[in-house]
Protein backbone atom coordinates (compact mmCIF):
# COMPACT_ATOMS: atom_id res chain seq x y z
CA UNK A 1 0.00 0.00 0.00
CA UNK A 2 1.42 3.38 -1.02
CA UNK A 3 2.40 5.86 1.68
CA UNK A 4 0.45 9.09 1.94
CA UNK A 5 2.54 12.24 2.12
CA UNK A 6 1.02 14.69 4.60
CA UNK A 7 -0.34 17.91 3.13
CA UNK A 8 -0.61 21.16 5.09
CA UNK A 9 -3.97 21.69 6.79
CA UNK A 10 -3.40 25.21 8.12
CA UNK A 11 -0.66 27.83 8.40
CA UNK A 12 -0.08 29.99 11.47
CA UNK A 13 2.05 33.13 11.12
CA UNK A 14 2.11 33.74 14.86
CA UNK A 15 1.15 36.76 16.94
CA UNK A 16 3.48 39.16 18.73
CA UNK A 17 2.72 39.30 22.45
CA UNK A 18 4.25 40.10 25.83
CA UNK A 19 4.50 37.50 28.59
CA UNK A 20 6.12 37.10 31.98
CA UNK A 21 7.29 40.41 33.41
CA UNK A 22 7.59 41.97 29.97
CA UNK A 23 9.24 39.55 27.53
CA UNK A 24 8.47 40.15 23.88
CA UNK A 25 7.76 36.91 22.02
CA UNK A 26 5.86 35.42 19.11
CA UNK A 27 3.06 32.95 19.87
CA UNK A 28 2.40 30.41 17.14
CA UNK A 29 -0.67 28.80 18.72
CA UNK A 30 -2.40 28.69 22.07
CA UNK A 31 -5.85 28.15 23.65
CA UNK A 32 -7.69 29.52 20.60
CA UNK A 33 -6.39 26.54 18.62
CA UNK A 34 -7.64 23.84 21.02
CA UNK A 35 -8.21 21.06 19.96
CA UNK A 36 -6.45 21.45 16.57
CA UNK A 37 -3.02 20.73 18.05
CA UNK A 38 -4.07 18.13 20.66
CA UNK A 39 -2.03 17.12 22.72
CA UNK A 40 0.05 20.29 22.21
CA UNK A 41 -1.23 23.46 23.83
CA UNK A 42 1.11 26.32 23.09
CA UNK A 43 4.26 27.21 21.16
CA UNK A 44 6.15 30.43 21.92
CA UNK A 45 9.28 31.65 20.17
CA UNK A 46 11.31 34.18 22.11
CA UNK A 47 14.45 35.99 21.04
CA UNK A 48 16.04 39.33 20.38
CA UNK A 49 19.34 41.15 20.02
CA UNK A 50 17.98 43.79 22.41
CA UNK A 51 18.23 42.76 26.09
CA UNK A 52 15.37 45.14 26.92
CA UNK A 53 13.08 42.70 25.09
CA UNK A 54 13.81 39.80 27.43
CA UNK A 55 15.68 40.71 30.64
CA UNK A 56 12.45 41.12 32.66
CA UNK A 57 12.10 37.38 32.24
CA UNK A 58 9.51 35.02 33.66
CA UNK A 59 9.62 35.41 37.47
CA UNK A 60 8.12 32.84 39.84
CA UNK A 61 4.87 31.43 38.46
CA UNK A 62 2.88 28.19 38.84
CA UNK A 63 2.09 25.31 36.49
CA UNK A 64 -0.18 22.30 36.89
CA UNK A 65 -1.43 19.60 34.53
CA UNK A 66 1.11 20.05 31.72
CA UNK A 67 4.68 19.53 30.61
CA UNK A 68 6.80 22.49 29.46
CA UNK A 69 9.67 22.07 27.02
CA UNK A 70 12.16 24.95 26.80
CA UNK A 71 14.69 24.66 23.96
CA UNK A 72 17.41 27.27 23.63
CA UNK A 73 19.13 28.04 20.33
CA UNK A 74 21.33 30.83 21.68
CA UNK A 75 21.96 32.85 24.82
CA UNK A 76 21.46 31.81 28.44
CA UNK A 77 18.44 31.34 30.71
CA UNK A 78 18.61 30.77 34.48
CA UNK A 79 16.07 28.35 35.95
CA UNK A 80 14.87 27.60 39.46
CA UNK A 81 11.87 25.75 40.92
CA UNK A 82 10.17 24.63 44.12
CA UNK A 83 11.65 21.14 43.75
CA UNK A 84 15.03 22.72 44.42
CA UNK A 85 16.44 22.52 40.91
CA UNK A 86 18.44 25.45 39.63
CA UNK A 87 20.88 26.04 36.83
CA UNK A 88 21.52 27.69 33.48
CA UNK A 89 20.54 26.41 30.05
CA UNK A 90 22.59 27.56 27.06
CA UNK A 91 22.42 27.32 23.29
CA UNK A 92 21.62 23.75 22.27
CA UNK A 93 20.37 22.81 25.76
CA UNK A 94 16.83 21.87 26.68
CA UNK A 95 14.76 21.47 29.83
CA UNK A 96 11.73 19.19 29.99
CA UNK A 97 9.59 19.86 33.04
CA UNK A 98 6.59 17.83 34.13
CA UNK A 99 4.44 20.14 36.26
CA UNK A 100 2.11 17.34 37.37
CA UNK A 101 0.23 18.25 40.56
CA UNK A 102 1.94 21.61 40.82
CA UNK A 103 5.27 23.38 40.59
CA UNK A 104 6.34 27.00 40.87
CA UNK A 105 9.39 28.03 38.88
CA UNK A 106 11.13 30.92 37.19
CA UNK A 107 13.02 31.31 33.93
CA UNK A 108 15.21 34.40 33.72
CA UNK A 109 17.11 35.17 30.49
CA UNK A 110 20.59 36.61 30.98
CA UNK A 111 22.14 39.48 29.03
CA UNK A 112 24.09 38.25 26.01
CA UNK A 113 26.27 39.91 23.39
CA UNK A 114 24.56 37.94 20.64
CA UNK A 115 20.96 36.89 20.04
CA UNK A 116 18.89 35.21 22.71
CA UNK A 117 16.64 32.75 20.93
CA UNK A 118 14.55 29.80 21.96
CA UNK A 119 11.18 28.07 22.16
CA UNK A 120 8.74 26.92 24.78
CA UNK A 121 6.25 24.17 23.98
CA UNK A 122 3.42 23.10 26.30
CA UNK A 123 2.24 19.50 26.14
CA UNK A 124 -0.99 18.47 27.81
CA UNK A 125 -0.88 15.68 30.37
CA UNK A 126 -3.56 12.97 30.28
CA UNK A 127 -6.14 13.00 33.07
CA UNK A 128 -4.38 10.09 34.79
CA UNK A 129 -1.10 12.05 35.08
CA UNK A 130 -2.25 15.57 35.88
CA UNK A 131 -1.84 15.17 39.64
CA UNK A 132 1.30 13.03 39.64
CA UNK A 133 4.61 14.05 41.25
CA UNK A 134 6.33 16.85 39.32
CA UNK A 135 9.69 16.14 37.72
CA UNK A 136 12.44 18.05 35.96
CA UNK A 137 14.99 17.05 33.38
CA UNK A 138 17.77 19.22 31.98
CA UNK A 139 19.48 18.11 28.78
CA UNK A 140 22.84 19.60 27.81
CA UNK A 141 23.60 19.95 24.10
CA UNK A 142 26.06 16.99 23.96
CA UNK A 143 23.44 14.58 25.34
CA UNK A 144 21.04 15.17 22.43
CA UNK A 145 21.91 12.74 19.60
CA UNK A 146 22.33 13.98 16.04
CA UNK A 147 21.72 12.06 12.80
CA UNK A 148 23.05 12.84 9.31
CA UNK A 149 20.77 11.53 6.58
CA UNK A 150 21.82 10.33 3.14
CA UNK A 151 19.78 13.19 1.64
CA UNK A 152 21.77 15.91 3.35
CA UNK A 153 19.70 16.68 6.46
CA UNK A 154 21.05 16.97 10.01
CA UNK A 155 18.56 16.02 12.73
CA UNK A 156 18.85 16.52 16.49
CA UNK A 157 16.59 13.95 18.18
CA UNK A 158 15.22 15.36 21.44
CA UNK A 159 12.23 13.06 21.88
CA UNK A 160 10.85 10.04 20.06
CA UNK A 161 12.84 8.32 17.35
CA UNK A 162 14.39 9.13 14.00
CA UNK A 163 16.04 6.48 11.81
CA UNK A 164 16.28 4.11 14.79
CA UNK A 165 18.03 6.73 16.94
CA UNK A 166 16.07 7.43 20.14
CA UNK A 167 15.97 10.80 21.80
CA UNK A 168 16.63 11.07 25.55
CA UNK A 169 12.96 11.86 26.29
CA UNK A 170 10.34 9.13 25.92
CA UNK A 171 6.69 9.21 26.99
CA UNK A 172 4.09 6.41 26.95
CA UNK A 173 0.74 8.12 26.37
CA UNK A 174 1.53 10.99 24.04
CA UNK A 175 4.71 9.39 22.63
CA UNK A 176 6.03 12.77 21.47
CA UNK A 177 8.54 13.30 18.71
CA UNK A 178 10.63 16.48 18.89
CA UNK A 179 13.20 17.01 16.12
CA UNK A 180 15.44 19.97 15.24
CA UNK A 181 16.05 19.60 11.50
CA UNK A 182 18.50 21.43 9.23
CA UNK A 183 18.29 20.75 5.49
CA UNK A 184 20.76 22.33 3.02
CA UNK A 185 19.76 23.74 -0.36
CA UNK A 186 19.03 20.90 -2.73
CA UNK A 187 18.40 18.47 0.10
CA UNK A 188 15.18 16.72 1.06
CA UNK A 189 13.91 15.63 4.44
CA UNK A 190 11.51 12.74 4.98
CA UNK A 191 10.10 11.30 8.18
CA UNK A 192 7.49 8.60 8.67
CA UNK A 193 4.76 9.48 11.14
CA UNK A 194 2.01 7.47 12.81
CA UNK A 195 -1.21 8.08 10.81
CA UNK A 196 -3.24 9.21 13.83
CA UNK A 197 -0.66 11.61 15.25
CA UNK A 198 -0.93 15.37 15.39
CA UNK A 199 2.07 16.71 13.48
CA UNK A 200 3.30 20.28 13.04
CA UNK A 201 6.46 22.09 11.98
CA UNK A 202 7.83 25.52 12.85
CA UNK A 203 10.26 27.08 10.38
CA UNK A 204 13.18 28.61 12.28
CA UNK A 205 15.10 29.98 9.29
CA UNK A 206 15.11 29.88 5.48
CA UNK A 207 12.16 28.99 3.29
CA UNK A 208 10.77 25.54 2.56
CA UNK A 209 7.91 23.65 1.01
CA UNK A 210 6.08 21.44 3.50
CA UNK A 211 3.30 20.43 1.11
CA UNK A 212 3.96 18.78 -2.27
CA UNK A 213 0.45 19.75 -3.41
CA UNK A 214 0.91 23.48 -2.66
CA UNK A 215 3.57 25.51 -4.50
CA UNK A 216 3.66 28.23 -1.83
CA UNK A 217 6.79 28.05 0.35
CA UNK A 218 6.70 28.76 4.06
CA UNK A 219 8.94 31.46 5.46
CA UNK A 220 10.77 31.77 8.78
CA UNK A 221 8.42 32.17 11.74
CA UNK A 222 5.52 30.25 10.22
CA UNK A 223 4.03 27.14 11.81
CA UNK A 224 2.29 24.55 9.64
CA UNK A 225 -0.18 21.94 10.90
CA UNK A 226 -0.27 18.81 8.77
CA UNK A 227 -3.22 16.77 7.59
CA UNK A 228 -3.35 13.01 8.31
CA UNK A 229 -0.89 10.81 6.50
CA UNK A 230 2.13 8.53 6.81
CA UNK A 231 5.05 10.70 5.74
CA UNK A 232 6.33 14.26 6.10
CA UNK A 233 8.39 15.50 3.15
CA UNK A 234 10.16 18.87 3.26
CA UNK A 235 12.05 20.58 0.43
CA UNK A 236 13.98 23.78 1.25
CA UNK A 237 14.52 26.62 -1.18
CA UNK A 238 17.92 27.87 -2.33
CA UNK A 239 19.18 28.94 1.10
CA UNK A 240 18.26 25.75 2.92
CA UNK A 241 16.02 25.63 5.99
CA UNK A 242 15.96 24.82 9.68
CA UNK A 243 12.75 23.80 11.45
CA UNK A 244 11.27 22.01 14.42
CA UNK A 245 9.15 18.95 13.67
CA UNK A 246 6.85 17.87 16.50
CA UNK A 247 4.38 14.99 16.65
CA UNK A 248 2.31 13.19 19.27
CA UNK A 249 -0.78 11.12 19.96
CA UNK A 250 -3.93 13.18 20.67
CA UNK A 251 -5.50 12.72 24.09
CA UNK A 252 -9.10 13.49 23.06
CA UNK A 253 -9.85 14.77 26.56
CA UNK A 254 -11.66 17.95 27.67
CA UNK A 255 -9.42 20.95 28.27
CA UNK A 256 -10.06 23.48 31.04
CA UNK A 257 -7.39 26.19 30.85
CA UNK A 258 -6.62 29.14 33.10
CA UNK A 259 -3.27 30.85 32.56
CA UNK A 260 -0.46 28.39 33.38
CA UNK A 261 -2.87 25.72 34.70
CA UNK A 262 -4.52 23.18 32.39
CA UNK A 263 -6.97 20.63 33.78
CA UNK A 264 -10.02 18.71 32.53
CA UNK A 265 -12.83 20.55 34.33
CA UNK A 266 -13.64 24.02 35.62
CA UNK A 267 -14.02 22.59 39.14
CA UNK A 268 -10.42 21.37 38.98
CA UNK A 269 -9.31 24.83 37.89
CA UNK A 270 -11.13 26.48 40.77
CA UNK A 271 -9.54 24.05 43.21
CA UNK A 272 -6.08 24.82 41.79
CA UNK A 273 -6.65 28.57 42.21
CA UNK A 274 -7.89 28.08 45.79
CA UNK A 275 -4.79 26.04 46.62
CA UNK A 276 -2.54 28.62 45.00
CA UNK A 277 -4.06 31.41 47.10
CA UNK A 278 -3.93 29.36 50.31
CA UNK A 279 -0.35 28.19 49.86
CA UNK A 280 -1.31 24.53 49.33
CA UNK A 281 -0.61 24.43 45.58
CA UNK A 282 2.83 22.79 45.80
CA UNK A 283 2.35 19.28 47.19
CA UNK A 284 5.87 17.96 46.61
CA UNK A 285 9.23 19.51 47.42
CA UNK A 286 12.76 18.25 47.03
CA UNK A 287 14.57 17.28 43.83
CA UNK A 288 12.71 14.96 41.47
CA UNK A 289 14.84 14.33 38.41
CA UNK A 290 13.96 12.06 35.53
CA UNK A 291 16.87 10.00 34.23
Amino acid sequence: MAETVRAVAERFPGVETIEGAGVRLRRSFSNREVPLFDPFLLLDRFGSENPDDYLAGFPWHPHRGIETVTYLLGGEVEHGDTLGHQGVIRGGDLQWMKAGSGIIHQEMPKRTDGVLQGFQLWINLPRSEKMTVPAYRGLSAPTIPSVETDKGARVRVVAGEFQKVEGPVQRERVEPTYLDVTVPAGGVFEHRTRPGDTVFAHLISGTARFDPTDPRPSSAGETVLFKPGDLVRVSPDQDGARFLLVAGRPLHEPVAWYGPIVMNTSDELREAVRELRSGAFVRHRGPTVEE
